[in-house]
């Protein structure tokens, strides 16, 4: 832990000097950092050229046990804007790091706006207004915002107001993007929409919980195999075999780079069908698109 500490200090303090030389003449490569892949798709879309874009968590590592090493963080300083998902696992603390050894870094929250949802503990998802002042303080909101267009309206909106604040020369490339790419968004949610409006089920199982943004959007109920972020233990993974049995389930999602043990046993015991996913990838509306295809095979059935 001291080697870790020393270590992170030592980047804390050659990021400061990075910041201090960064020139500001045309040659300056400007660069602008978000948390992950699903981000870098928006983003593209909106600065076209204009920026070179860095992404911390590499595909297929989980963003939720993902630290950044003292290099990441050099790098991360050289950035214009850094582009947080919100409230996903490292990034609160780092950006306060961030923040206090890089001023010349802005850093933009992209969930400011958005109707943050609770994950319980046993990894379903609900509405965080819908416990406000209630007591309950067990859990952590749910990050996962990604997984809904409808939110990604809101998400897009705020990396595009912190782009034109930062370089208005370019507002009107960033404003017409904006609504290019708002068309693909509204044109995604269309599309799921419609694949799921006839499914003969609204719940599935998943290993992780990262869809609970869009089983809110499309009326449909998630089950995590994890608990607290774990693996299960036989009396969970029972009641989950229970409660799939009840609802009918047999559609069990496993997230890429994920141990699919737990979610082949589960998928065994209630015949369901397995299928792997990828909710961290840059392919962001092909993935969702391929999801809600996968749940709408249930009406044919």
């Amino acid at each position: 832990m001291q080697k870790y500490l020393s270590l992170l200090s030592l980047s804390l303090l050659l990021l400061a000097c990075n910041t201090a030389a960064k020139t500001k003449d045309a040659a300056h490569e400007r660069v602008v950092t978000v948390t992950i892949e699903p981000q870098r798709f928006f983003l593209e879309q909106l600065v076209g050229d204009e920026y070179t874009i860095n992404t911390l968590v590499p595909p297929g590592t989980s963003p939720e046990t993902y630290e950044p090493s003292p290099s990441v963080m050099i790098e991360m300083g050289k950035s214009d804007i850094y582009f947080r998902v919100g409230e996903l696992g490292f990034e609160k603390v780092w950006s306060s790091r961030l923040e206090q050894n890089n001023p010349d870094v802005t850093i933009v929250d992209c969930s400011a706006g958005i109707d943050l949802m609770e994950g319980d503990l046993h990894g379903h998802s609900h509405d965080h207004a819908d416990h406000a002042g209630d007591g309950h303080s067990d859990s952590a909101l749910d990050p996962h915002v990604w997984s809904s267009p409808r939110a990604m309206k809101i998400f897009t909106k705020n990396m595009l107001e912190a782009l034109v604040k930062a370089d208005p020369d370019n507002e009107p490339l960033y404003r017409s993007n904006f609504e290019i790419l708002t068309h693909r968004i509204n044109a995604t949610d269309s599309t799921i929409q419609a694949l799921l409006q006839d499914a003969s089920t609204d719940s599935f199982i998943i290993f992780h919980p990262a869809l609970g943004y869009f089983a809110r959007d499309y009326g449909s109920h998630q089950y995590s195999i994890e608990f607290e972020g774990k693996n299960p233990s036989p009396s969970q993974i029972k009641e989950l075999v229970d409660l799939a049995r009840k609802e009918k389930i047999n559609t069990v999602f496993i997230q890429r780079g994920f141990d699919a043990k737990n979610a082949e046993v589960i998928a065994q015991e209630i015949n369901a069908e397995l299928f792997e996913i990828d909710p961290m990838t840059y392919k962001w509306d092909e993935e969702l698109i391929r999801i809600a295809t996968i749940l709408s095979r249930q009406k044919d059935e």
